[in-house]
């Protein structure tokens, strides 16, 4: 038996759910889907619930899916090759790409991922971070040092944070404030409009203005321009994002106004203050932006890193 090649079905497949208003009817499906699929469930901070999942394996490499992700039942069907990967790579993380059911956005944001045990036991993120260090606030980043942690270039699963008004303006506005930071820092606005990532800026400019056709998208935009608006336009601390019970307080202020108005006064602002692009599309509008919105589509391999087509495709 080659022990570089890994058949996922092999592997622990973990479940991770917290408060998604779907995550019943999505456990029933994945278990059906994946017999032996195992489930974390209620447990509070992103870093102690992925350590939850790592003691829930048996195996030392796991799949983990968020609780309002649906994957592709292909995917249990590949095989992870790590012939001739450096032995670094062997022990990385992987997230692979999922499909936003409100924006048609395909990144790592609610994607299916692949942890090892020793890796999340060690690993100080989001709430757990230490003491200063903003790099993993809102996001579990890429160790640019040992290269642990990859964002893969295949898309194998569906996302769906818009069951509730709750639950699609939360969606938006963690991205909202996710994406105009800078490795977990908060920069000033000339700095921002100067080095403002242009895969984070494509993904922003999306989150604000496009889904309007599917249930609850505009609290998913409204809640993107909320989010960028807090972070980068008054003394709100950012930091606060890692915790899911602040959205519950901040939903308070929210929950009650009209949220196609709201989205477009913030449009403004962030027009007038951050040059940022707002033209909020209609609902036609959003369905011809996703049909036609080609985004890396094509799968070609599952080891395949984002940083590897980057490499091609500028020629490296």
């Amino acid at each position: 038996m080659n022990s570089d090649i890994v058949d996922v079905a092999d592997l622990d497949c973990i479940y991770l759910s917290y408060d998604e208003p779907q995550k019943e009817e999505f456990w029933l499906k994945i278990k059906n889907m994946v017999p032996w699929a195992k489930r974390v469930d209620s447990v509070k901070g992103s870093d102690a619930a992925h350590k939850a999942a790592g003691e829930a394996s048996d195996t030392e490499r796991f799949i983990l899916i968020d609780g309002d992700n649906m994957p592709d039942e292909s995917f249990f069907n590949i095989q992870l090759d790590f012939t001739d990967k450096t032995p670094e790579f062997k022990l990385a993380q992987f997230r692979w790409k999922a499909v936003n059911s409100i924006n048609g956005l395909r990144y790592g944001n609610g994607g299916m991922s692949s942890w090892t045990k020793t890796y999340v036991r060690d690993m100080k993120t989001h709430e757990n971070q230490k003491e200063g260090d903003v790099s993993r606030i809102a996001d579990f980043c890429m160790d640019s040092k040992d290269n642990l942690y990859w964002a893969m270039h295949d898309c194998y699963s569906t996302t769906y944070p818009n069951y509730t008004p709750f639950q699609a303006w939360r969606a938006g506005f963690r991205e909202g404030v996710k994406m105009v930071l800078d490795k977990g820092a908060r920069p000033d606005i000339d700095t921002f409009k100067e080095t403002v990532a242009s895969r984070n800026l494509n993904n922003l400019t999306i989150w604000h203005n496009v889904g309007s056709d599917v249930e609850n998208g505009m609290w998913a935009i409204y809640g993107a321009r909320l989010g960028t608006y807090m972070t980068m336009l008054t003394d709100w601390d950012h930091a606060n994002v890692q915790w899911f019970d602040n959205y519950i307080v901040l939903w308070e202020e929210q929950e009650y106004r009209d949220p196609e108005r709201e989205a477009t006064l913030l449009g403004a602002a962030l027009s007038d203050k951050l040059g940022l692009p707002m033209c909020t599309l209609g609902k036609e509008q959003s369905k011809f932006f996703k049909r036609h919105y080609n985004a890396d589509k094509y799968n070609i391999g599952p080891l395949v890193t984002e940083m590897d087509v980057i490499r091609k495709v500028e020629g490296w």
